[in-house]
């Protein structure tokens, strides 16, 4: 796709993060915007702040696990503009279901990161697909993360696997059915986002962020993880990455080439039968921290 203004774009998780980063970009390319998201308190001052800016932009409340909430914002995006052009399955969770080891993990937690991080993305691409076939250029971008191609533990790192092989197998199928509909899927490494806070946004009575002494495994994992969010990169960055990798029909969106060592140790090991290989990370610059630390 190579023309993005006045193109509609779908964004999910759209209020804050990335996703808003996305958002920002794309309105600087002149965009049409749907912005959804589940957090109701962040998705208002997001939508209003572009439209302050001079973007076309509505919020619509989403919530990505539920098909008939992404059917609904599918119609919404269609009555408001007529067409959608590009949708980025981008809602994604993290916080205290990536700490711990699998076994002792809640059922709760696999049900809520994976209904977010692996179903929302299979949600989005059941409710948009259809419309996406039908425009003469389309553009489908979801969000894994650099967790998900590399060697990664916790159900944030299985979930990203997950988003990473489903968009491999939609652009084949792409390529093969509608083959004007590009597809992306962004791995990104650590960004400035709330996602250690995503304990905010459960489905269930909202439990606050864990909290535990710095002196303990879990408390110093969360506080190193923090900071490495907190140095990350800027959302705004990805997203004018993201809108560059649209343009080019790029499919594998990095935003730290430098860290591609990490995926090819991994590759390595698959093709000579190794048990999978633990990486460092450059100087400065953990991946690993108690699990496969979130990075979106």
């Amino acid at each position: 796709m190579k023309q993005l203004t006045s193109r509609v774009a779908v964004i999910t998780g759209g209020a804050s993060g990335i996703g808003k980063g996305m958002a920002e970009a794309f309105a600087a390319n002149g965009m049409k915007l749907v912005i959804a998201d589940i957090e109701e308190g962040a998705l208002a001052p997001a939508v209003a702040a572009l439209k302050a800016g001079g973007a076309d932009a509505i919020g619509v409340r989403c919530d990505v696990t539920n098909p008939k909430s992404v059917d609904e914002l599918a119609q919404r995006a269609l009555t408001q503009y007529g067409a959608v052009h590009v949708v980025c399955n981008n809602a994604g969770v993290a916080g205290a279901a990536n700490m711990g080891a699998l076994w002792e993990l809640p059922l709760a937690d696999w049900e809520w990161v994976l209904g977010v991080n692996t179903w929302g993305v299979v949600h989005g691409m059941r409710a948009f697909m259809p419309i996406l076939a039908q425009q003469p250029e389309a553009h489908v971008v979801n969000t894994a993360s650099l967790a998900g191609t590399m060697v990664s533990g916790g159900i944030y790192g299985v979930s990203k696997h997950a988003c990473v092989a489903i968009s491999e197998a939609l652009y084949r199928e792409c390529q093969l059915r509608a083959p004007h509909v590009g597809v992306s899927v962004l791995c990104p490494g650590w960004v400035n986002t709330r996602i250690l806070e995503s304990e905010r946004n459960r489905p269930e009575t909202p439990r606050p962020a864990p909290s535990a002494p710095p002196s303990s495994e879990f408390g110093a994992a969360r506080e190193a993880v923090a900071a490495l969010l907190k140095n990350g990169l800027d959302p705004r960055k990805v997203g004018d990455i993201v809108a560059d990798g649209i343009q080019s029909g790029r499919f594998y969106i990095y935003t730290h080439p430098h860290w591609n060592y990490m995926m090819k140790a991994r590759f390595d090991a698959v093709l000579s039968g190794a048990p999978p290989p633990v990486v460092a990370p450059p100087a400065g610059e953990g991946v690993e921290v108690g699990g496969s630390a979130p990075r979106d």
